[in-house]
């Protein structure tokens, strides 16, 4: 019996992508697609010096863009409407979004060049994966993360705030608030202890101690 995810119910696969279901590629999604493809190639073309252009690009393509946010071309995404970042957040050369899935970038993170956000999977089981189906995973990156060069997060992931993964990693599993994690797969290998933390994050940690019966 074929498992009831991989059973069309009279929706289009753009409205089962969009309800987060087993879709297949149809005519629904072409408009999408292209009309992202059209937006990040006129922001990847921008001249260096037109941040205007730039800033209004994103707006159109991303579901939403925080205040002073940088993405340095070329950037590439898979629909963009399903992206959202924060402010103050940095994004080095060849940042790739495959944002079939919701993905929430917060404010003050950095990325550097060649990360890669994964929500998109595809079946594990043989024939629904022959048939093309898909479906998607969203990921979830919390403020003040640091993302290393060549960085790849997996669909379903959740990096916590503060939270730093080495240059090459392979994110395939939640990490907490405050660690550095490294690796394939990513494993934490230290806290980020207080010493470590911006002053105003200090302070407020000191303030909630002091607060405490």
């Amino acid at each position: 019996k074929m498992d009831a995810r991989f059973v069309e119910d009279g929706r289009t696969h753009r409205e089962r992508m969009l309800a987060g279901d087993q879709y297949r590629w149809d005519p629904s999604l072409l408009p999408l697609s292209i009309k992202c493809e059209q937006l990040f190639n006129s922001y990847n073309d921008t001249k260096a010096d037109d941040f205007e252009s730039r800033t209004k690009i994103l707006r159109e393509l991303l579901g939403a863009v925080g205040a002073d946010t940088v993405i340095r071309p070329p950037f590439r995404c898979d629909y963009g409407f399903n992206t959202h970042i924060g402010a103050r957040t940095f994004a080095n050369f060849n940042l790739v979004v495959l944002d079939v899935g919701r993905v929430t970038i917060g404010d003050d993170v950095l990325m550097g060049p060649n990360v890669q956000i994964y929500t998109a999977t595809h079946p594990v089981e043989i024939e629904p994966r022959r048939a093309k189906w898909e479906g998607a995973l969203p990921v979830t990156i919390h403020n003040n993360v640091w993302l290393g060069g060549g960085v790849i997060v997996c669909p379903g992931v959740t990096i916590g705030e503060n939270t730093v993964v080495g240059a090459g990693a392979v994110v395939t599993k939640d990490l907490p608030a405050n660690v550095v994690a490294v690796g394939n797969p990513a494993r934490v290998i230290r806290q980020i202890e207080s010493q470590d933390k911006p002053q105003h994050q200090q302070q407020e940690q000191h303030q909630q101690q002091k607060q405490q019966p």
